[in-house]
């Protein structure tokens, strides 16, 4: 069977860009990798999703249709190969809201406002059939990794608990998530007019949850502070663009934000341990800021006491134990 790399040349070069030159674009926490290609004065991207390392580009590709359908600026999809993993897709550069912000703080506010106004329009729309139905029970099942991998410990406590407040706060008819909502995977489009002016990356995993959800992604990043006073002013925002009712919203926007930065404790963990990721453990204690200021929302008193009776701080030491796991990184 050809290698990978020959097998990249041989879908280029059968569609039009097997003389294009090539360059590294950043990956993200999967096993997918990303080139830049440039030929001609055009450029696009080749997704390289190995289906060897669980990868699949066809959720990908329904879900880039479907957004591209309701009028998002999805990348679109210029040619594909399921079975080998490869993706050749529209190129919509490089102005990450993340790198953006550095570099134009001023951007800040109005980023995030065109960021939620995206939130608020594809909320509008029934979400897909098929996506998977992330509800209480699913959401609480989903932080097991914590308890394998950044601290071992009973886990059905917590997760009875958490499950109980979901299911109170989060009855809102669910929308569809494209659930890695945040500044490092939206792109900056000036020259479009409206929602198209944000670019939609890493979607693939997307969901029908309570429309929180990626609010909280947005809001509670992981890998930048957003300062209290955007994302106070975001959930008004949302809430008043929608209707929604305030005290509600907000606890499940609470209740939502413990479940994901619970979940994301045990993957940052994960990708260390078994990925040979450590940069994610640098991320932690940020994570680790987010939980413990959610967990003072009055709906989850019981759910802040059992999380802070059981989960150890992100002290150094304890930083550092976990980093010394962390497996060799893998050769691509």
């Amino acid at each position: 069977m050809p290698d990978r790399p020959n097998l990249i040349t041989r879908f280029l070069a059968d569609n039009g860009w097997g003389d294009a030159a090539r360059s590294h674009l950043a990956g993200d926490a999967s096993n997918r990798s990303y080139q830049r290609l440039q030929m001609n004065g055009e450029t696009a991207v080749l997704m390289d999703a190995p289906p060897d390392h669980g990868e699949d580009i066809r959720p990908f590709v329904t879900i880039t249709n479907h957004l591209l359908t309701l009028g998002f600026s999805a990348p679109r999809i210029l040619a594909q190969d399921a079975r080998n993993g490869f993706l050749l897709i529209e190129d919509l550069g490089d102005d990450l809201f993340a790198k953006l912000i550095q570099t134009s703080p001023e951007m800040e506010q109005p980023l995030y406002c065109a960021a939620t106004d995206v939130l608020i329009k594809l909320h509008k729309s029934p979400p897909l059939d098929h996506l998977l139905d992330y509800n209480p029970a699913v959401m609480a099942d989903y932080i097991a990794p914590l308890f394998e991998w950044y601290h071992p410990a009973e886990a059905t406590p917590i997760q009875h608990e958490l499950q109980t407040v979901l299911t109170r706060y989060c009855t809102t008819p669910p929308v569809m998530s494209l659930r890695d909502y945040h500044a490092e995977n939206l792109l900056w489009l000036p020259d479009r007019d409206g929602i198209k002016r944000v670019g939609l990356l890493d979607y693939q995993d997307a969901v029908r949850t309570h429309p929180a959800y990626d609010l909280v992604s947005l809001l509670k990043d992981a890998r930048r502070d957003v300062p209290s006073a955007i994302e106070t002013a975001m959930i008004t925002r949302y809430i008043t663009a929608t209707g929604t009712n305030p005290d509600t919203f907000r606890a499940a926007y609470a209740a939502l934000g413990v479940q994901r930065n619970l979940r994301i404790l045990g993957i940052f963990a994960s990708l260390c341990i078994n990925a040979g990721k450590p940069h994610y453990i640098d991320l932690i204690p940020r994570v680790w800021t987010q939980l413990t200021e959610m967990l003072t929302h009055p709906a989850l008193t019981t759910l802040q006491t059992l999380v802070l009776e059981t989960l150890p701080e992100p002290t150094p030491d304890h930083l550092q134990r976990l980093k010394s796991q962390c497996a060799k990184p893998r050769t691509p």
